[in-house]
Parts: structure tokens; sequence; C-alpha cells
């Protein structure tokens, strides 16, 4: 029993060593679960009782050695401003939920064992583990921090195909290469071949050379349609742990200026500032905005750029007469304020474009099944004001310069949902402006993973990724892929380039995540298929 966990273990270590930041590193993941696979696998073949529970706690030793090891910086942040227990609950939901979730895979793997041979098994196993990953994007404990596909994103020259599938394509990829090769070395172990050894190898051989080789040719062959802007992003470098101890937000704003105005240039179309930028003591009334004295900075600002505009993070509230919603508090004289974080377009006209962040960090910046656990809303509001109550909106929004440019607001976390930032260049977006503050997570790889994942985006979308970040990486990608310009941690600095605009939409873009449906639906109806035979 004791080296079916060190198999374990082995798997969780192979896993972390291939994840982001890690370089170049991500083809260890088409073998990195074979050691769990051979735990599993002896424990399905052996005498012991309570077999399920077994595999169960395999698979959960795996994810959580793994889970942790690898997005350790979660913990970090919450610590930072929350009380020990709190920070320790709200941590909990990447560092247990999402391994509670790959091992109830497992378990349902190893029932399916019990009914069907293992070919059919192999094949729910990927089932059970898609339905886990589509999961944990949509329910309101959604983490897809951890999807499999996300880690090909530090050797993006590997996954042009992305364009196609999505990262759940790279999941399919690598768990079919994990169940060739475990097949492949217990045949040789055990000196059997209920398989041909050939066509395994064969198999194999199909499965990593031929996406692989598709894409290199892609990736070398793609040209980009010369439709230049000129774009500047600004890393001001504010410690979000003493944001109104160290600086005033008017100090704040100045200083965007003056490092937008240290790389502007006349033709300059965008300046992308970060998350929350614009601030004041309390948030801002987006009705009120245009009497705030930063409106009338930015404006003077972009009167030496004649078709400038403003893309920037705000701290902001909406002011009902009524309670419109479940986020909205209670102001008095039957007035409600509903906060946000938020993204807003300024140019040289009267008008303001508002984007409110929709995909919200659970227990931080909305309570989950809010309806159902409303009774605990003071609890968070005791630890943190808006902690668990920001208001949203349920579909992305683009927002348009002057000139027609269409730009994707996409803000911090919202920027790891795939079909989520597609749904912005469907609606005509042309680029890709992450504004994001990941200055909570300290200098650790939390703020790199998050930069290499905004690559999958642009190979998805062929769309330039321009991101601004108060502080970790502020950047362009372009639709390859490539990181062609980067700041530094903990630097104020400002960047501009000329990027491409792209009105093309890739099958990623216009369809989605519909891989996932196909393989889903498929591979569910014939394992019942299966089992109810087998029934019979």
């Amino acid at each position: 029993m004791r080296n079916n966990y060190l198999l374990a273990l082995l798997s969780a270590c192979l896993l972390w060593l291939a994840w982001p930041p890690i370089p170049y590193s991500s083809p260890i993941l088409f073998f990195a679960f074979v050691p769990l696979l051979f735990a599993v696998e002896r424990v399905i073949r052996s005498d012991e009782k309570r077999k399920g529970r077994h595999v169960f706690r395999l698979a959960f030793l795996t994810g959580f050695i793994w889970n942790t090891a690898s997005i350790y910086w979660v913990y970090n942040a919450m610590s930072a401003y929350l009380p020990g227990y709190v920070a320790i609950l709200i941590a909990l939901i990447p560092f247990g939920l999402g391994p509670l979730l790959m091992a109830l895979a497992f378990r349902l793997y190893y029932q399916l064992r019990k009914k069907t041979g293992i070919g059919y098994s192999f094949i729910g196993l990927v089932s059970f583990w898609l339905g886990y990953e589509f999961l944990h994007q949509w329910w309101d404990l959604a983490f897809p921090w951890m999807t499999l596909g996300n880690g090909f994103a530090n050797f993006h020259q590997l996954i042009q195909w992305y364009s196609v599938t999505g990262v759940f394509g790279g999941s399919v990829w690598i768990w079919v290469a994990n169940i060739l090769v475990f097949l492949l070395v217990w045949q040789k172990r055990e000196k059997v071949e209920a398989i041909n050894s050939k066509k395994l190898y064969l198999a194999l051989g199909v499965t990593i050379v031929v996406p692989s080789t598709i894409s290199f040719i892609q990736y070398g062959s793609y040209t980009e349609h010369i439709n230049p802007s000129e774009v500047v992003v600004v890393q001001p470098n504010v410690d979000p742990y003493g944001k109104f101890n160290s600086i005033s937000p008017a100090a704040q704003l100045e200083n965007l200026i003056a490092l937008s105005n240290s790389v502007g240039k006349p033709n300059t179309e965008f300046f992308i500032w970060p998350e929350t930028a614009i601030s004041a003591h309390g948030n801002i009334d987006e009705e009120e905005f245009r009497d705030y004295p930063a409106y009338d900075s930015i404006q003077s600002f972009l009167n030496t750029y004649k078709n400038g505009s403003v893309l920037s993070g705000i701290e902001s509230y909406q002011v009902y007469n009524y309670q419109k919603t479940i986020t909205a508090r209670d102001y008095g004289n039957n007035r409600f304020i509903d906060p946000f974080n938020a993204a807003v377009l300024i140019d040289q006209t009267s008008k303001l474009q508002f984007y409110h962040k929709s995909k919200l960090v659970p227990g931080v910046e909305q309570l989950p099944f809010g309806d159902f656990l409303a009774f605990m809303k003071p609890l968070f509001a005791h630890f943190g004001g808006s902690t668990g109550g920001y208001g949203s909106q349920e579909e992305p929004s683009v927002v348009y310069a002057r000139s027609g440019i269409g730009a994707a607001p996409v803000i911090c976390y919202e920027s790891i949902w795939g079909n989520y930032v597609a749904e912005y260049i469907r609606q005509g977006a042309q680029f890709i402006a992450i504004v994001t503050n990941d200055g909570w997570w300290g200098d650790t790889s939390g703020k790199d993973q998050h930069l290499a994942y905004a690559k999958l985006r642009a190979i998805e979308n062929r769309r330039w990724v321009a991101r601004s970040a108060n502080t970790g990486i502020s950047g362009f990608i372009n639709q390859r892929g490539d990181v062609v310009q980067h700041t530094t941690w903990w630097v104020p600095a400002a960047l501009t380039q000329e990027i491409n605009l792209n009105e093309e939409l890739t099958f990623y873009t216009r369809n989605g995540d519909i891989i996932l449906y196909v393989v889903l639906t498929g591979a569910f109806f014939s394992i019942y298929n299966m089992v109810r035979r087998k029934s019979r």
C-alpha cells in the first residue's frame, strides 16, 4: 500500500514540474499521470476491501499536492488581508475542492471498471475528468486555473491548434497520451500483450507527433494581416495592500498620466491602465464621474492625443431607488448601492463606456451561491466591506474607441476563461485588453502563470493581447502567443507597441467549447450503452 502512495506522490511531482512557469517542461504532461494509473490499477487488481475508497484517496493525494505546489500563492493573497481561519477556508476552494473533484473522477472510473472493460473505462475516465473541468468553469465555486490544457501555456509552439479546440483539446490530448503510455508500460512489466504493442506505439506516436507537427507548421507559417494600431500599457506599481496609505488617488492618477506621456505618440489610440487604477476614497459614482477631478485630468491628458482613449480599471458603483440586484446594499431612504470592479473607456467626447467584471473570485468578490447563503453576508462584510458582494454583469461587452476599434476589457481573473473571452471577440473586439492587479500574490509564480494563460487567449482567437498590470508583468502578446514585450516585477513602467487588429474569427471563436460537448456527449452515450448491455 505504501508504494501506491509513493506512486501517487510521483505523479503529483511530475504534474508540478510540467506546470507553468517552468519553461518547456510541458511534455512531461504526456506521462505525468502514469504512476497514479499504476497505483490505481494495482488497487483494482488486489484482494483488499473498499477499493473505491483507496482509489479516491490516491487520486486526491495527487491532486492536492499538485494543486498546492502550483498555486500556493492563493493563500499568500488571502492571508494578507483576511483573518487566518477565513483565509484558509477561502484557499480551500482551489487547494481542496479541485482535488476532491479530480478524485471523484477516478472513483467513478473505478465503478465503471467493475462493469465494463478497461477500454470503455478509460473513455469514462477522460469523460469524468472533462466533466470536472467543465463544472469548475461554470459553477459558483469556479476556479479553472488548473485545467489540464493550460499546462502547455509555456510551450505555446505545441498548441497552435487551440484556435480550433481551445484548452479542452489539450486536456484530451494529455489524457490519451497518458493512457497509451500506461498500457505500453503495464503490458511490458506484466509480460502480457492484451493489445498489440506495435499498434500502441503507433497510436502513441500519432497522438503526440501529428498534433505537434501541425502546430509547428502553423506557428512557422502564420502571418498577421497588417492593420496597425498604436497601444500603450502602463504598470504604475502601487502596493495593493497600502494603496491609500502610501499614495493618494490624485497622486496615483498623476503617476499614470506621467508614465503614459513618457512613451505616448501622437498616433497612440489606446492607453491601457490596470485594474482599479482610477479610484477615490470610496468608490466612484458612475453617473457622476464627469464631475470628479479625475475625469477632468484624463480629458486634459487626452488633448495631446487626437485619437487617444483611456481604457482603465475603476472602482465604481451605481445607485438604485430599489434593490435591483442581490449585491446592492441599503444606503438608507430607499436607496441602494451596488459596487463594481469595473473598466471604463474615456475619450474626448462626453460618452463613457463601463464594463462590470463578470467572473468574480469566489469568497473574495462574491458570495458563492448567494441566494442560498445570503445569511452569511454580514460575516463577509465584516471581513472587508465589499468582500462577497461585488455587482456584475451577465455577459461581456466590447468598448469602442471613436475610430471604431473594438477592445475586449478583460479584468484579471476573467482571462482564464477561454469561451468567455471568445464572446468578446464574437461581439466585435479586435484585440484583447487585460487589466489586472497581480500584486496581491507577491513575487510568486502566480503572476507568471497569469501572463502565460493570456497567451492561450491570443492563440484561441488570433488576437493581440495588451496586458496592463498594476504590478506583476505587463506587456504585449501577438496572435501566435509570443510575448513581444514585457515589464519586470515591482518596477513602474510603460510600454508602447504597434499591434495588428484582427476581425477574422477562428473556429474556436465561432463555436466555443463545442469540442468538449461533442466528446462528453459521445463518450457518455457510449459508456451508457455498454453498461446497459452488460447489465442485461
